[in-house]
């Protein structure tokens, strides 16, 4: 589950650095202010990729969605944007977690043999 919500987390990264971008030329928002609030996103989506085994981690990983959704207000493409990565982090997590019963499975298997 880890490596399929790592990789998540870094491709919002990598649109929130973007979205910055697009909203220091659409909205009228001070430049601080923008990156201060993308700045701070982009942080949390990194520290989350090292955080996703603790408790706590994916419940924060749905506030950020959360977010990335309602920034849609400032740069209206981020609607769709927000809604297709909650779209993959439910996949990530979902998925994620029926592997791990796989691989756990696997393994025990292996080891009665």
């Amino acid at each position: 589950m880890r490596t399929l919500c790592a990789s998540t987390l870094i491709g919002e990264f990598l649109v929130i650095g973007f979205a910055g971008l697009v909203a220091m030329r659409l909205g009228d928002l001070p430049a601080t202010t923008v990156w201060t609030v993308s700045g701070v996103a982009m942080a949390l989506c990194l520290v989350l990729c090292g955080v996703l085994g603790r408790p706590g981690a994916l419940q924060l990983g749905w506030a950020l969605q959360i977010g990335l959704i309602a920034s849609g207000f400032v740069v209206p493409a981020m609607f769709f944007l927000g809604a297709l990565f909650a779209g993959l982090w439910w996949a990530s997590v979902h998925f994620g977690r029926k592997i791990d019963e796989a691989k756990a499975r696997f393994a025990a298997g292996a080891d009665t043999v």
